[in-house]
């Protein structure tokens, strides 16, 4: 037992602390990865590097009075400048392991998407669904229309009807919920993929290869099914295949929260 604390006190608890820091860290760079937080950071950085100066190198006086004023309000500045990523960052834990073992989250979202994309494929119309895992997409969200709601078969199918105003676009689906439609993701510049590839595909691939995000196309032409992941898109899809894979994936996600990566085989 003596050991044991010894060992606590001395070893273990330093080592649990920085590697808790670090994982703080990289979830807190998952988060504003690809939003406009980061260009917020570099600011607050460069203010950092010039009150160093101002204070320790150069010693202007009046330069460093004006910046220690300005540090004093940082923490009232920061809660205003980052209030969608604490909030964003909030409910990311809620959707997680101990937020799940109180409010189980049900898979139907995939059988909804999945039959919306069986009709896609027998009706020839064309579709970019993006189902979200742990990288944010919120600079691609803000792009499309916000929806914000339930996942259904019939949702899906109005979105992407020729005739609808969003069609051209893609869904976004967050945390089992259709936030946004008409959505424009960044096209993939991989000389390797093929030149009869659409925008669709190269969208899909695009996102895929910047995030870890699931990207389920349809083709127009042939109502064909690829799926995009990882930077890597795999054309030709069985219906029912893709059925067992993503509700195999979101299973995992959901038992596993996010201390695993689940990767799509």
């Amino acid at each position: 037992m003596e050991f044991i604390r010894f060992f606590w006190f001395h070893y273990a608890r330093h080592v649990i602390d920085i590697l808790l820091v670090a994982y703080i860290f990289y979830r807190l760079m998952l988060i504003i990865k690809g939003t406009r937080a980061v260009q917020i950071i570099l600011g607050i950085v460069t203010l950092i590097i010039i009150t160093f100066l101002a204070q320790e190198v150069l010693y202007l006086r009046t330069l460093s009075w004006l910046f220690d004023k300005f540090w004093l309000a940082t923490m009232v500045i920061l809660a205003v400048v980052f209030q969608p990523e604490i909030r964003s960052a909030l409910a990311q834990l809620g959707s997680h392991r101990w937020g799940k073992i109180l409010l189980p989250s049900e898979l139907g979202f995939v059988n909804e998407i999945v039959e919306a994309v069986r009709e896609f494929n027998q009706k020839h119309i064309g579709a970019l669904v993006v189902l979200e895992r742990e990288t944010g997409l919120r600079n691609y969200i803000e792009s499309g229309t916000i929806i914000n709601a339930h996942v259904s078969r019939e949702l899906v199918l109005s979105i992407f009807n020729p005739n609808s105003p969003l069609h051209d676009g893609a869904v976004i689906v967050e945390n089992a919920r259709l936030i946004a439609a008409g959505c424009v993701l960044p096209l993939s510049h991989d000389p390797g993929i093929s030149k009869i590839l659409g925008t669709r595909h190269r969208a899909a691939v695009g996102l895929s290869e910047i995030s870890d995000a699931i990207v389920i196309v349809v083709s127009e032409e042939t109502g064909k099914i690829s799926l995009a992941c990882e930077g890597k898109l795999e054309s030709d899809v069985d219906i029912e295949d893709l059925r067992h894979r993503l509700l195999s994936i979101f299973r995992e996600c959901n038992e596993s929260g996010f201390l695993r990566r689940v990767r799509i085989r």
